[in-house]
């Protein structure tokens, strides 16, 4: 597989790319609700983006860095760009859920003051394996499918691969920009023109550029970094194990001689009384 350089990985991102959907979405909030409009086909009232990019929920809880999270007085959004399977999404996406709740429900309020949640994410792949284009999630009961826990929680799952099995036309076309080859050059019209457009801008911005080569470079470095700890770490491991090995030979020896008691050879040799004592009883 060819490898690129950070600077190529920039010049051929596209929306598809979560640091440009991020920032595309980041810094035009009316953009942003009108995909949400079109992904979850209902009007939004205006939504405020969340400042943050982090959320902590207290300090022995796993935080979480949500790409596009957005709220207004009774709805809460995230959506993601997940461009790989990294095969943890339902659960992410459960807890994603639980930490929004946690961050829009505050001291003294009641749970019906929850706010209705939409998790989004915009996935290359079919995650699922049923070729479906979108799949929607929400609790409903075993036993009477028709029951519907009524928790006002939603979690779905656009596959841009299966786009054209869409109906919804606007959907499509964003789908469709999503898996569009990054060199491609085609005018688009509608919603999918607009975000091609601000995606062209984004990638003249220099700061975000730079950014975006800072990040490439650390997760490299990382990467590498922590490969070669690995390397060092199993390399150093053999070689305990191996010692660990010499010593039960030796200390089987010094056992057939029968010259020393198990408390000496266990301090001559390094092992512990204990595995001493379970060699002599072989």
């Amino acid at each position: 597989m060819e490898e690129l350089t950070p600077e190529e990985k920039w010049e051929r991102a596209t929306i598809a790319n979560n640091f440009i959907f991020y920032k595309v979405m980041r810094n035009n909030p009316g953009v942003c609700k009108r995909l949400l409009e079109i992904l979850l086909e209902m009007e939004i009232d205006k939504i405020q983006m969340y400042q943050e990019e982090t959320i902590d929920i207290d300090f022995q809880s796993k935080g979480i860095r949500m790409d596009v999270y957005a709220k207004n007085s009774t709805q809460a959004f995230n959506v993601e760009m997940q461009s790989t399977d990294t095969r943890e999404l339902p659960e992410r996406a459960r807890y994603y859920q639980s930490t929004i709740d946690v961050d829009c429900l505050k001291s003294g309020q009641q749970y019906k003051d929850l706010k209705d949640t939409y998790i989004i994410f915009i996935c290359i792949e079919d995650i699922f394996g049923q070729g479906l284009a979108k799949y929607s999630f929400e609790n409903i009961c075993q036993e009477a499918k028709d029951l519907k826990l009524n928790d006002r929680s939603y979690k779905y799952f656009f596959i841009a691969k299966n786009c054209d099995k869409l109906l919804n036309e606007e959907q499509k076309g964003f789908l469709k920009l999503v898996t569009s080859n990054e060199n491609a050059e085609e005018s688009r019209s509608g919603f999918a023109g607009e975000i091609q457009s601000l995606v062209k801008e984004a990638k003249h911005n220099f700061q975000w550029k730079r950014q975006y080569m800072d990040l490439e470079r650390e997760k490299t470095y990382a990467y590498v970094h922590g490969k070669e700890e690995g390397l060092a770490e199993g390399h150093e491991k053999g070689l305990k194990e191996g010692a660990h090995e010499k010593a039960i030979e030796a200390a089987r020896k010094f056992l057939k001689m029968n010259v020393c008691t198990v408390e000496q050879i266990a301090e001559a040799i390094g092992l512990s009384l204990e595995e001493v004592l379970a060699l002599k009883n072989e």
